[in-house]
């Protein structure tokens, strides 16, 4: 990364701002929680806390420092299950416009993040916050993250439970629980609601996805298979299957008694070595699983005992969504197939969007978000989409914006109004739709500018006719820590420094075939290493093989395999490594979305994803 740069521009404090009301119902450990929060920036402002103390506190209020330093912050506001109403819609909105870039981005964990915050002005955010139902409150540090859930549960008709209110059940119970609030390392917990794992629970530390099994008496019960110490990071780890099954009313004690565990044996000394997948490394599964079940078993004589159906979940209900008997049902999870056979628009957006097959009589349909980044307007948009349709909204684990509850008849009306603000374009499982994290516009710890390189590849496979392939899917890194998830996509790209000519240059790891289906992950395998500027052309070329090689309905993983693997895909890629000397070709030694030469300039890392 270049240190000349035109950084975007700062927000000026915006003055004359009333801040939202605050209920008189409201949270009032939520609010505490803030105003001692408040205290703390006026401390460590004025020199009376030392930064080591401030940061833990700031990470666990969902704060994010930026590479730009000073006083801009990164705030990540936690969205349980990717749920969000239209109250909280215009919020997003306002906070984009009066202490942002006018713009937000939803992360891969469900999540909302904006960047450029003013550190003082936090506070007054955290308050509007508070008055939607919403907390920024250990959506980083050493917590229990973010709980998800697979964007469809509720809607999806292959899950074995509604996931979503078990997603919101777990989340309330820990944020701001003693338990969770200084761990050895971050803790994520995922749902699914059936094995074809969209919510992609099989990298997770705690993974759970809805099971069905027949009793002795021929009766069906439904409940869990609980799955532990997955991962992404540099190096991944699959989760592990902790029992066959868990019935549902000792889920949330399984949950509580893997986190206690992790506390107990989870590394303090190296940071690098922390997650719970080091612990299996060190115990092994069968020591780990032991000392998880006999915890579980004491769990009872605790004061804050978990056990039972929670009310999150016995007042809504889990029921599955079910199928019809005759109805059209769409197939979901990575590698599904998706062709786009009209000229018309429309009908091209609802063949790769629209989900059918629940036996409420409802659909689904995606809004694509480019890179995951929603304007102001686009947000006030979403938020009125939502209102005339009477919706169901969840953001996807792909940055996407997911409408639910829809009727056939809505669908046009729907295609309308996202078509008005740029978010009707066919993306879902198409190779257009791809993922990044960040990377070095904010983040301390990248060394490339992931974003640029997405873009970058989505405008290659634009002009070549390869956008609208379908079953492939893209994740970009900036660093080797996976907040883009590259480990678990079709192709996969992190960043890293390369060298050539006596110069560094941003340079990518191109991996192929991670995917996840069926409760197992296969990781990504190693291809070649490109230079950034040589990586959208290489995408194309592994974007169109498959696309004239695969015989009908094979996904992009059997075909990987049919073709003989990654390092066969690779030899034919091999020149697009070729670096040309800064005299020929000095684009090469400049990231995208720079001005300079390019520098690797990272600082402390500070638990990004």
């Amino acid at each position: 990364m270049s240190t000349k740069k035109e950084k975007p521009p700062i927000p000026a404090p915006v003055t004359g701002i009333v801040p939202a009301p605050i209920p008189r119902d409201l949270d009032a450990e939520q609010l505490a929680d803030i105003e001692r929060f408040e205290k703390a920036i006026a401390q460590y402002l004025g020199g009376d806390m030392p930064e080591d103390v401030f940061r833990v506190m700031r990470l666990n209020n969902g704060i994010y420092g930026q590479r730009q330093g000073g006083t801009n912050q990164m705030i990540r506001i936690k969205l349980p299950a990717g749920t969000i109403t239209p109250e909280q819609l215009d919020l997003m909105a306002d906070l984009a416009t009066e202490y942002s870039r006018g713009w937000g981005h939803i992360t891969t964990r469900q999540n909302i993040q904006f960047h450029f915050v003013e550190l003082r002005r936090l506070p007054e955010l955290m308050r509007r916050l508070a008055a939607v139902g919403l907390t920024s409150r250990e959506a980083c540090g050493d917590t229990v993250r973010n709980v998800m859930a697979c964007h469809l549960a509720g809607a999806c008709p292959y899950e074995k439970l509604d996931v979503t209110p078990w997603a919101e059940a777990v989340y309330r119970h820990f944020v701001r629980n003693p338990l969770g609030q200084r761990l050895p390392r971050k803790f994520k917990v995922n749902f699914s609601g059936c094995s074809t794992d969209c919510g992609q629970a099989m990298f997770n530390d705690v993974g759970v996805v809805a099971v069905n099994r027949t009793k002795e008496d021929g009766t069906v019960e439904s409940g869990f298979r609980v799955y532990i110490a997955g991962g992404l990071g540099a190096t991944p780890h699959p989760a592990l299957a902790l029992e066959e099954f868990t019935p549902r009313e000792l889920l949330l004690p399984t949950v509580e008694a893997v986190l206690r565990v992790f506390d107990q044996t989870g590394n303090r000394d190296n940071k690098l070595r922390a997650r719970l997948k080091w612990v299996i490394d060190e115990l092994g599964i069968d020591e780990v699983r032991r000392r998880v079940l006999m915890l579980r078993h004491t769990l009872p004589a605790s004061s804050t005992w978990p056990g039972g159906i929670p009310p999150e979940v016995s007042v809504p209900g889990d029921a599955p969504a079910g199928v019809t008997a005759d109805g059209e049902v769409t197939e979901v999870g990575q590698g599904v197939r998706v062709e786009l056979r009209s000229s018309d628009p429309f009908t091209r957006w609802v063949q790769t969007s629209v989900i059918r097959g629940v036996a409420k009589g409802t659909v689904s349909a995606v809004a694509y978000a480019a890179l995951g980044d929603i304007t102001s307007d686009q947000f006030r948009a979403l938020a009125s989409i939502q209102r005339e349709l009477g919706a169901d909204v969840r953001l996807s684990n792909r940055q996407n914006v997911v409408f639910r509850n829809l009727t056939e008849e809505q669908l046009r009306t729907l295609y309308d109004r996202l078509d008005t603000i740029g978010m009707a374009r066919p993306g879902a499982e198409l190779a257009r739709d791809v993922v990044a994290c960040p990377g070095a516009d904010t983040c301390n710890i990248a060394v490339t500018q992931s974003r640029g390189l997405a873009k970058a590849i989505g405008d290659q496979l634009e002009e070549e006719g390869l956008a609208e392939v379908g079953g492939v899917r893209i994740n970009i890194s900036g660093c080797t820590n996976s907040c883009g998830q590259h480990h678990a996509s079709d192709i996969g790209l992190f960043g890293a420094e390369r060298r050539a000519n006596g110069r560094s240059l941003p340079g990518y790891q191109l991996l192929l075939g991670g995917h996840v289906a069926d409760e197992q992950i296969q990781f990504g395998q190693k291809a070649l290493r490109l230079p950034a500027k040589g990586a959208p052309a290489a995408v194309a070329d592994v974007v169109r093989r498959f696309a004239d090689e695969r015989s009908a309905g094979e996904t992009f993983a059997k075909w990987l395999e049919r073709v003989g693997g990654a390092s066969s895909v690779a030899d034919g890629l091999r020149h697009h490594d070729h670096v040309p000397t800064p005299d020929d070709r000095p684009d090469f030694y400049v990231d995208y979305d720079e001005t300079g030469p390019y520098v690797a300039e990272v600082s402390e890392s500070e638990c990004a994803t």
